[in-house]
């Protein structure tokens, strides 16, 4: 399959459609098949009953070409001309739609309009001012930051407190129930402010019931790679995934708050089995490499390895602890030279060198789904956008610390009923004044 020359190297993913088996996926499927993420939410499909009023395409902005040529799936593409589909985004509503010689159909960013009334009451279609949470986080104010890609979450403490991260999402509706991750630390006094990015970047899996319902109106689209809804790339061609990352700097100055001295940056995967509790905090697997010397006290004694914490790093664990017991850090110093370690009881680290070459395995034949068989651990050092961020990061203060942290499906669930707890004794507290 030729590579699009706006695709990032990192994110090509080289596979071919049976056309016999149109329905099989050859992406995301760890997620779906196996950690049974629920991506019912995200997108919801509809087909219109009348067409749109004459003029209505003309005020949107089409996307045909752009992910025509930034696509790898190279069925949906020849699909989607076959059809004769034209893309058109609606830029007010963050909605999709398909427009084919005899029907119209429309995506909904359910999430994203979700997320939206539960803090306005309302769809904003251009940035807000700073209101207060009420019930929904108290002691917050919100505002909404509105961008060509379904823009972002923004929330701070009343009272600033200098001694809280910064939380970010920045996979918003791909990493499911993050958010509710992040409002519960925030609840939790874990956080004096956060960024929530409430845009697809376009590959977020299409839900089984969404797939039958286009199939049924004739629009057989393969459910691998689907960057055939919200495009991929911008029309810049920078990779929508990295949106909050390479505006970080833009971001943390809409918060009005001094530079925070820790990034705790939220993210969800799916760990080695249904059962899995480990949460995996990456210092970064790509350039720049982290120096271990500025995280803490490094001693060798035969195979193990021991590592002291500096306070700036024990300091940004102790939240992490809110979520689980079972906490394991992860980084690169060099391309063949990383560390895995397991935190103890009072945040000291006992691990092992990592042979990335020797060491690491992929879960599925086919994916790069990276883990560490001896430990039957899944291997998360930081990837593109954690190194993007951290660069960034630099740019605002030298020594601002940046934890990347990935959540199994079991935690981000279990903390989505904590939410909504919090949620119903907010509410007493309120009818009970």
């Amino acid at each position: 399959m030729p590579a699009p020359e706006t695709v990032p190297k990192l994110f090509l993913n080289r596979f071919t459609v049976d056309k016999n088996a149109p329905f099989s996926r050859y992406l995301n499927r760890l997620e779906v098949e196996i950690g049974r993420e629920d991506y019912r939410q995200l997108k919801r499909v509809e087909l219109l009953e009348a067409p749109l009023p004459p003029g209505r395409f003309s005020e949107m902005e089409e996307l045909t070409e752009r992910i025509l040529d930034s696509t790898q799936n190279l069925y949906n593409r020849d699909l989607l001309q076959n059809l004769q589909i034209r893309i058109y985004l609606e830029p007010e509503t963050y909605r999709i739609y398909y427009r084919l010689p005899d029907k119209t159909v429309c995506f909904r960013p359910h999430w994203r309009e979700t997320t939206l009334q539960h803090f306005f009451n309302t769809l904003p279609t251009a940035t807000t001012d700073w209101q207060d949470c009420g019930r929904q986080l108290p002691g917050f104010s919100v505002r909404y930051l509105h961008d060509e890609s379904g823009g972002a979450l923004l929330l701070r403490r009343g009272e600033h407190r200098p001694d809280l991260p910064l939380l970010t999402a920045t996979h918003g509706p791909y990493d499911p129930h993050t958010l509710e991750v992040t409002l519960l630390l925030l609840a939790r006094d874990c956080g004096d402010t956060a960024l929530i990015n409430l845009g697809f970047a376009g590959r977020e899996p299409l839900a089984d019931e969404s797939l039958a319902l286009l199939r049924a109106w004739g629009i057989d689209l393969n459910p691998s790679n689907i960057d055939v809804i919200y495009p991929y790339v911008d029309r810049d061609g920078h990779p929508y995934c990295y949106k909050m990352e390479r505006n970080l700097g833009r971001l943390v100055a809409e918060l009005e708050r001094p530079t925070p001295e820790l990034l705790l940056d939220i993210h969800g995967c799916v760990g080695t089995s249904q059962e899995d509790h480990r949460i995996i905090v990456g210092l970064g697997g790509l350039p720049p490499y982290p120096v271990i010397d500025q995280l803490g006290r490094l001693e060798q004694s035969g195979e193990t390895t021991l590592l002291f914490p500096h306070r700036a790093l024990t300091h940004g664990l102790s939240f992490i602890r809110e979520l689980s017991d079972e906490i394991y850090l992860q980084l690169c110093c060099q391309p063949d030279q990383c560390y895995q370690f397991a935190v103890l009881g009072r945040l000291q680290m006992v691990g092992r060198k990592i042979s990335p070459k020797q060491d690491v395995a992929s879960l599925l034949e086919g994916e790069e789904r990276c883990y560490l068989p001896r430990e039957n651990i899944r291997w998360l050092p930081g990837a593109g956008a954690n190194a993007l961020q951290r660069l960034e990061a630099r740019k605002l203060q030298r020594d601002l610390l940046c934890l990347h942290v990935e959540i199994p499906t079991n935690i981000r669930r279990n903390m989505v009923l904590k939410y909504r707890e919090l949620q119903i004794d907010s509410s007493l507290a309120a009818s009970s004044l």
